[in-house]
């Protein structure tokens, strides 16, 4: 049960909040700045690339690793693919994960490793099997770490993770909020000297001036009526998220969110892109799970039986591909169904920052949720 009281009460947020996740949302903007400052330190601005890779390989443990290759696949395009490693191993835990590359990974690929830890002797070794394999290492992770003296061994860049003194009083989940966006921007400004993307370093100072903004508007001081992230949370309680995407940048967003509902307040949710989601999900919305199916119980006890799961769904909108949009028969198809529907849509701006802003507000939101929840 979610306490909607709690939502806009910020001292007793703060209280709640022992893993630090709306001071990680918080200061994103803060994150962003400061990893483009190390990757510059670390010489990236003047690299000079014979050219495109042919393949953009990126290794790395849990949610951070994942999102990151989805995000830069997507802005990236087909230039060059962007192809996750998945790890395999008995649990996961740093000792246990291994890594491997492909057999065609050669000297016209570039490894990218990006982790919010170091310690993983697994990546130690891909950046040693890269090395011997002709791959370019480039690596974002904690200064001292293990993996700075393997990859300095090997030849490869490193670029020191942006962290804060309080990082270091327990390990940075993969999925908390600013641990993204600490990996991410070293990796944006490299891609953009490959020229695989466009991320220059103004459009990196934009976004986070986009995440500072959205920091002030969805901070725990500002009341649920005009805060779209506790808005959101609010009207997630006791829902199955049905997570419609439509516009190329509103996808990474969306799967994000999903993910970070799962990680922070174990509310399961799915995800889709518009048009598609229309069909995939349309018998979900049809069954049980539907509003309109059986919207409350009669014989139902009020206090020991919890009201009934139905869906709601959750459209993120970002610039409709060729102007075409879904959006109208989502909105049809949900209260069709009696189902009820949030929308968020960002304010306009570059590819780059509009992703950002739907990324921070439903950061935002999944830690709200988690939070009221007592998760």
């Amino acid at each position: 049960m979610l306490d909607e009281s709690l939502l806009d009460a910020p001292e007793r947020l703060t209280e709640a909040d022992r893993r630090g996740l709306l001071r990680g949302a918080a200061e994103a903007g803060a994150r962003v700045r400061t990893a483009a400052r190390h990757a510059a330190e670390a010489g990236v601005g003047n690299l000079k690339p014979d050219g495109r890779p042919r393949a953009v390989l990126i290794a790395g443990p849990g949610a951070a690793a994942t999102h990151a290759a989805d995000l830069l696949g997507t802005l990236a395009g087909a230039g060059s693919p962007v192809t996750r490693l998945a790890p395999t191993g008995v649990a996961p835990a740093a000792g246990a994960l291994r890594w491997e590359l492909p057999g065609w990974a050669g000297s016209v690929d570039l490894l990218l490793i990006a982790t919010p830890d170091g310690a993983e002797p697994g990546l130690s070794l891909l950046a040693e099997q890269a090395y011997r394999r002709g791959c370019t290492v480039v690596a974002v992770a904690p200064a001292g770490s293990p993996l700075n003296d393997a990859v300095s061994a090997s030849r490869g860049l490193f670029i020191p993770m942006a962290t804060a003194p309080y990082d270091h009083d327990e390990p940075l989940a993969g999925g908390a909020p600013g641990v993204l966006w600490a990996l991410l921007t070293p990796l944006l400004a490299l891609l953009d000297r490959t020229g695989l993307l466009e991320a220059p370093p103004e459009a990196v100072g934009k976004v986070a001036d986009r995440l500072d903004r959205v920091a002030e508007r969805c901070g725990p001081a500002i009341v649920t009526y005009s805060n779209p992230a506790k808005t959101l949370a609010s009207e997630l309680a006791d829902s199955l998220p049905v997570v419609w995407t439509e516009g190329t940048s509103a996808g990474p967003a969306g799967r994000r969110f999903a993910a970070a509902l799962a990680e922070l307040s174990g509310t399961p949710a799915v995800v889709a892109d518009l048009p598609e989601a229309l069909a995939a999900h349309s018998a979900l919305l049809a069954g049980r799970l539907a509003a309109g199916a059986d919207p409350d119980d009669f014989f139902r006890d009020r206090v020991e039986e919890p009201a009934a799961l139905h869906a709601r769904v959750v459209l993120l909108r970002d610039r409709p591909i060729g102007g075409l949009t879904a959006a109208p028969n989502a909105r049809d198809l949900a209260l069709g169904h009696d189902t009820p529907i949030s929308e968020l849509e960002p304010e306009a701006g570059g590819e780059l920052e509009t992703l950002a802003e739907l990324i921070a507000i439903t950061d935002f939101a999944a830690v709200y949720l988690a939070l009221a929840s007592g998760a």
